[in-house]
């Protein structure tokens, strides 16, 4: 058992995709056979992934979730950043140019309406549960845009560890219903052509959520979602901790 262990804990990151492959693998079956696909797999692993990261934090006193385990140490590189951006960037590869221009002006409208709604509404949130600080604001705001860029305007703004926590919880549950609602409302706004995917991406923005929303919806779409769901990000990450921070210090 001490050979067993030491070899797992020397390949945590094999092991990381295994027990990822595995969880994915479940959480599809639950999805089908409980919900007869209605609820996408990806968002049940998601809920499991929280959970998992919650019993871990728990039993070892950590706070990196079940990394904090030896043998799933590798679950901390695999869902760290460069795993996550090199995911996002390779989703553009699916990506035909022609169908790109075809969005048009209403493409590039869409990533900077989807930002600025979802900063106000996140904004609104903050102040109603008795938030007064501009950081902390914008910092909220910033997560409801997605939970990337909540963080990333929490630490270049001064926010503190506790309302960044905030930020990326919002950011989640915006993923969560993206994810779940999609597939519920597709056919009632279009959503069945690559233009249409991607003024969604743009509106929407939160690339897991409008990934796993359009797999659900039409696995064709994924790729143009994707693309402004990306742009989408960079954007929300350029604006919040400048121009959206300026303007909330200019109120409060």
């Amino acid at each position: 058992m001490d050979i067993i262990e030491t070899v797992f804990v020397r390949n945590n990151l094999i092991v990381a995709f295994a027990v990822i492959g595995v969880t994915i693998w479940f959480s599809y079956l639950l999805a089908d056979k409980l919900t007869n696909g209605r609820i996408h797999g990806s968002a049940i692993a998601i809920a499991l992934g929280l959970v998992a990261a919650y019993f871990g934090g728990v039993a070892t006193g950590g706070n990196t979730g079940v990394a904090d385990i030896a043998i799933l140490g590798g679950i901390g590189l695999m869902g760290g950043g460069m795993m996550r951006d090199f995911a996002i960037v390779a989703t553009a590869f699916g990506v035909h140019l022609s169908e790109l221009k075809k969005a048009g002006i209403a493409g590039v409208i869409s990533i900077f309406a989807g930002v600025i709604v979802s900063f106000i509404v996140g904004a609104i949130i903050a102040i109603l549960f008795g938030y007064t600080d501009a950081a902390a604001i914008t910092t909220i705001g910033a997560g409801a845009v997605t939970y990337i860029v909540g963080p990333v305007t929490g630490e270049a703004i001064g926010a503190t560890d506790a309302v960044i926590t905030l930020s990326v919880a919002a950011g989640l549950v915006k993923s969560i219903l993206v994810m779940i609602g999609t597939p519920l409302v597709a056919k009632y706004i279009g959503l069945n052509n690559p233009q249409s995917a991607m003024v969604f991406g743009g509106l929407m923005g939160t690339t897991s959520g409008v990934a796993a929303g359009l797999a659900a919806t039409d696995p064709k779409l994924v790729p143009y979602g994707a693309m402004t769901a990306t742009f989408y990000t960079g954007v929300g990450c350029l604006l919040g901790p400048s121009i959206l921070f300026f303007i909330v210090s200019a109120i409060y």
